[in-house]
């Protein structure tokens, strides 16, 4: 034991760095508890496998140095202290040798992390100002920390320079007004200028000075006359036929092959070959197959073992099979799982089938008898509508009245017309009926199922009574008979050879309620006897049938035409409004002569004067008394609610007047 002791003493080793100054001896953690010894025997003995300080007299430099490291923060062990890197039985046979690895300083431990220091430490303000940088507190600005000490001048700064009210729009859009002594001021500053004299405001420049004397500033001219030649279409279209163009464009085809090697589409070339043996246009090789619905380009996009396994036999079970057949859809059939079951043919159909009704809606609303029903009957209802229409036209175009229409058609002249004569007045209008549809016309048209249609079926069927309305003469034929104080011989003749009463009196009504015009009364089919006093319900519930017209609805809002206010005198730019003044998009594509002359629409409709109105009728050529030019002004004032009169208001009564009086003088003859 006594070597081994003199070993120990001997074999004393410090883990130092090569440095100039000696540091304090870096202590290894591995975590494991600490054997409490007796102190004697940790100063005395030194231990297998510690780190070990160096002796004083290595260590006597920093005496001052080990007093401070003593002096650290709570938690945090000192670097000088030892702990033991092995324990239990092992010890360090070779501790002269220095440990393996990098010795670090121990530091904060997780206890020492969790656990709160109190009181907390305080920030001191010279150092808090400088952390609005990075961590600025919620609500202030990020502040550089080289600006920090900076003093706080921005808050106060402004920019830019004060603008000064300018003159608002509406004093250079509509100023006020200038004084006479004003206008004679402003006039004496402007004569000071040149262009003043020679030119003043409202007047052109007179440039008769500068001109030769005797010169006829009305008929001469300056300049060059131009010369027109060919105009834009003649050349880019030129005036000729499709062979004179092929033929100029074929003149130097051959030149300028030779020279730019210029082909049409498709020209083969010629390459002057020995024309005994070869000739241009034939064909050599065999043809590459194409097929326009694009079954080689389908080849390409699969491969090779793909279209042999499309092609070749697939081998399915048939349990498979059977199922797919019974139980999932196929395009185009229906899905049928029990359709082994069923051994009846293709087109069968179950149930009972349901025969559609003989009468339809229109002829329950009608109370149609059986033999009156419409449905079904699109076909020959059209056909026969489509006779009549022909027969309506026929009638308006070749005769100037009923009676004279249907005197054609009665041949024999007992006042009806038969079905044979029916059947000729339609060959002579180029119809040519089977015996069909001429008794569906000719039922058709005999409402009272007598056989005959008379006069009042006639006008109602087979003309357009309401273009044609009765005359006198005509009227007095067909319900007073003949008259002997005709004074007409003509129509005198005519009455005589009419029956003495067509119609009844009461058959004839006004054409319009307040006009002079007579014409025979509607006259209704059986099959349409309810249709006056048919109401549905949407009239019982205010809807437009039978209720108040949407015209008397209240209106809300601000109408697109603004005619409700006046225009404005002086209107802006930025005045969009209509105010009944504009034109449409018909004024803009047909604008009218008027406008051509420089009178447009709020010329007519400006509000004039009686001795004004009648100086612009004057002026147009329109003559009137006094009395009709009266006449005309009362007429027109009544259109207005304030009884103001426009040059359109005038227009409309003289249309009015002259419309009258074309009418008198057509009824009188």
């Amino acid at each position: 034991m006594e070597p081994r002791q003199e070993l120990e003493r001997e074999s004393t080793c410090v883990v130092t760095k090569p440095s100039a100054e000696m540091e304090p001896p870096v202590e290894v953690d591995t975590g494991l508890p600490r054997p409490e010894e007796p102190d004697d025997a940790k100063t005395t003995e030194p231990q297998m496998g510690l780190v070990i300080e160096p002796p004083e007299c290595q260590c006597a430099q920093q005496p001052e140095e080990q007093k401070e490291a003593v002096n650290i923060e709570p938690g945090v062990e000192p670097p000088d202290r030892i702990r033991p890197i092995y324990s239990g039985k092992f010890f360090d046979r070779m501790p002269c040798w220095p440990s393996a690895g990098k010795v670090l300083p121990i530091g904060y431990r997780v206890a020492s992390c969790l656990t709160e220091k109190l009181p907390r430490p305080v920030t001191p303000p010279e150092a808090k100002k400088f952390f609005n940088f990075r961590y600025p507190p919620a609500g202030a600005e990020r502040v550089f920390h080289g600006r920090a000490n900076d003093p706080q001048i921005a808050p106060y700064l402004t920019h830019g320079i004060r603008s000064k009210i300018s003159i608002p729009a509406k004093v250079l859009i509509n100023p006020q007004p200038i004084t006479t002594f004003q206008q004679k001021i402003k006039d004496k500053k402007e004569s000071v200028y040149f262009s003043s004299r020679r030119a003043p405001l409202g007047k052109s420049h007179d440039q008769t000075p500068g001109l030769p004397k005797g010169l006829d500033t009305l008929n001469t001219t300056f300049g060059t006359a131009v010369v027109r030649g060919l105009s834009a279409r003649d050349v880019v279209n030129p005036p000729k036929s499709y062979k004179e163009v092929f033929e100029e464009g074929q003149e130097g085809h051959d030149l300028y092959i030779v020279s730019h090697n210029d082909y049409y589409v498709g020209e083969a070339k010629n390459r002057k070959y020995n024309p005994s043996s070869f000739h241009r246009f034939n064909l050599y090789g065999v043809p590459t197959p194409h097929f326009n619905d694009g079954r080689n380009m389908a080849k390409t996009l699969y491969w090779l073992q793909e279209l042999q396994m499309k092609r070749g036999a697939k081998i399915v079970s048939k349990r498979v099979d059977d199922f797919k057949e019974k139980f999932q859809h196929k395009l185009g059939r229906v899905l049928d799982p029990i359709a082994e079951t069923m051994n009846v043919p293709p087109d069968h159909t179950f149930g009972a089938c349901l025969h559609p009704d003989e009468y339809g809606a229109g002829d329950l609303i009608h109370r149609r008898l059986p033999g009156e029903y419409l449905r079904g009957k699109d076909r020959q209802r059209a056909l026969v509508a489509a006779v009549r229409h022909h027969l309506k036209k026929v009638n308006y175009q070749n005769f100037d009245t009923l009676l004279a229409a249907f005197r054609h058609y009665d041949k024999k002249g007992d006042g009806a017309i038969d079905k044979a004569e029916l059947r000729e007045a339609c060959d002579q209008a180029s119809l040519h009926l089977d015996e069909k549809l001429l008794d569906q016309l000719f039922e058709y048209c005999d409402v009272d199922n007598d056989g005959l249609i008379n006069y009042l079926e006639f006008a109602n069927f087979l003309t357009w009574k309401d273009k044609t309305p009765l005359k006198e003469y005509e009227e007095r034929v067909i319900i007073k008979g003949r008259k002997s104080d005709c004074a007409n011989p003509a129509e005198a003749n005519a009455e005589e050879s009419e029956p003495a009463l067509l119609i009844k009196p009461e058959d004839i009504v006004f054409r319009e309620p307040g006009s002079s015009e007579k014409t025979v009364r509607t006259l209704l089919r059986p099959s349409d006897k309810v249709s006056n006093h048919y109401k549905t319900t949407s009239s019982e519930i205010s809807a437009v049938v039978g209720a108040v017209p949407s015209t008397c609805h209240p209106i809300y809002g601000i109408p697109t035409i603004r005619s409700d206010i006046p225009a404005p005198r002086i209107r802006r730019i930025s005045d969009r409004t209509n105010y009944g003044e504009d034109g449409n998009a018909y004024s803009l594509l047909h604008p009218t002569i008027f406008s051509q002359k420089g009178v447009f629409e709020r010329d007519f409709f400006k509000t004039r004067s009686k001795k004004e109105i009648a100086e612009i009728l004057c002026n147009i050529g329109v003559k009137l008394s006094d009395d009709e030019f009266e006449n005309v002004w009362n007429l027109a004032s009544k259109k207005h609610h304030r009884g103001e009169v426009c040059v359109e208001n005038i227009r409309n009564a003289l249309d009015e007047l002259l419309h009258a009086d074309r009418t008198k003088c057509k009824t009188a003859t």
